[in-house]
């Protein structure tokens, strides 16, 4: 079994040692805590209204005058049915 980044050469390896061990586990938790940072900074940047209003722009205008068209229609069938 070879060694990468995401798996140390002992893991899963029987007869292991507690120092192996505990260097596995030191290395899980590191590689844990840089996932949920990462994943931290995704769910903040998916969130940002604000940022996600400037960055879609124009098929915001493009819905905000299809609702108006739609609900102008509406009014006008409305108004006529009286």
């Amino acid at each position: 079994m070879s060694a990468t980044p995401d798996r140390p050469a002992t893991a899963g390896v029987p007869g292991r040692s507690a120092a192996e061990i505990r260097r596995d586990i030191d290395v899980q938790r590191q590689q844990l805590g840089t996932s949920v940072e990462e994943l931290r900074v995704k769910v903040g940047e998916l969130t940002d209204w604000r940022r996600q209003v400037r960055e879609h722009k124009q098929e915001l205008i493009y819905a905000a005058a299809a609702v108006g068209f739609v609900v102008g229609g509406l009014a006008m069938l409305r108004r006529r049915r009286r």
